[in-house]
């Protein structure tokens, strides 16, 4: 009995030391690596074969997902004596194996010029039937705080309270930021989540601040120089304000002054022009002219006459009276009636209301008698 139970153990160590000596991966470095951006990374994987693994050699790395519903994603592949370094575009030239003959016992990776997308848990993966060992890694590319903003809050002027923030737009978090006044080495308060709030500020609060953005991978720095300056005279910008207002109004009430008079001169100087003056004598060259025309044929008609035509003469109307000048100025209401036109009559009609006709000598152009 004791003999049966000596030989199973025999067979059971024998097993597990035939199992024991196949395909290994020895590789014992860290399972979880933290790198900046921009830097390299080697994803160590070494192995050992056994003479009963036969088979094939196949190593595969691949980025497996975060999701159970996607896909794991192959990065580089050795198959068949052959690497596959370009297997998976985002990494593209920038993965490649440790060893120029993986075969030899080096599955390891060279990662360049990392990037945070690279971050995730890789996955070594190597084959020779019948023996199949695989490694995982954890892969954690940080970036670095770019360069932060510092900049001040507030009117920085005494008796005001001013906000002093520092921000970093790019970097893996947690990111701290850190205060420190360069100048006299004093902070007016304690920096409370990368800001300084410093209330009711004095001229002691200027000076220059630094500000330091870092994480486990880096840091970078901010300067920020504060000058507390005293409140202005607002009495005098009121003061100053008021008397431009008053200036810009009387400026607009001259050129209205100005505009109005010029307007109202033009319009005079136009009613002057088109005013008719009623009571200006007609020209004195045309009662002239009509006074010596008529004192002419008067003269004419007068030597002209004779005894026996006088009596004609007095019965012909005065068409060539002169007119006075009361005349000319009396309004057409008041002016005199014409005289009234005697008609001639011949030498029958006068027989026969009575009258007597008398024969007129005649007479030559100067007046005398043919």
């Amino acid at each position: 009995m004791e003999l049966s139970v000596g030989r199973l153990c025999c067979v059971l160590l024998s097993l597990f030391a035939g199992l024991a000596s196949g395909l290994e991966i020895t590789s014992t470095g860290p399972t979880s690596i933290e790198t900046a951006s921009g830097k390299s990374v080697k994803l160590d994987c070494q192995f050992t074969l056994a003479p009963e693994d036969s088979g094939p050699l196949d190593i595969e790395w691949s980025l497996l997902s975060s999701d159970n519903q996607n896909e794991d994603k192959v990065v580089i592949l050795y198959s068949g004596d052959r690497a596959y370094e370009d297997y998976y575009p985002p990494m593209k030239g920038r993965v490649h194996f440790n060893s120029a003959d993986p075969k030899n016992g080096d599955a390891s990776i060279n990662v360049t010029g990392l990037k945070s997308s690279d971050s995730g848990t890789y996955q070594c993966k190597v084959k020779k039937a019948p023996g199949i060992r695989s490694r995982k890694m954890l892969l954690i590319v940080m970036v670095k705080p770019s360069m932060p903003r510092c900049y001040a809050e507030g009117p920085t002027q005494e008796g005001k309270d001013i906000v002093l923030r520092c921000v970093s737009s790019e970097g893996t978090i947690p990111l701290q930021y850190s205060w420190e006044k360069t100048s006299d080495s004093k902070l007016p308060t304690h920096p409370v989540a990368g800001t300084v709030n410093v209330r009711n500020a004095s001229a002691s609060a200027s000076g220059t601040y630094r500000c330091t953005a870092s994480n486990r991978v880096g840091s970078e720095q901010c300067i920020l120089n504060l000058k507390v300056t005293p409140p202005p005279n607002t009495a005098g910008i009121i003061a100053g304000a008021i008397i431009a207002v008053l200036l810009i109004l009387l400026i607009i009430a001259i050129i209205l002054f100005c505009c109005i008079r010029a307007r109202r001169r033009k319009r005079y100087e136009k009613e002057i022009c088109n005013e008719i003056r009623e009571d200006v004598p007609p020209p004195k060259s045309r009662v002239s002219t009509a006074r010596s025309f008529t004192v002419g044929s008067q003269r004419s008609s007068l030597g002209s006459m004779s005894p026996s035509n006088l009596h004609e003469y007095a019965l012909k109307p005065q068409y060539d009276k002169i007119p006075s000048s009361e005349e000319f100025e009396r309004p057409p209401s008041h002016a005199p009636l014409p005289p009234t036109t005697v008609p001639r009559m011949g030498g029958p009609n006068l027989s026969r209301m009575g009258g007597i006709p008398v024969m007129i000598p005649a007479q030559n152009k100067d007046g005398s008698i043919v």
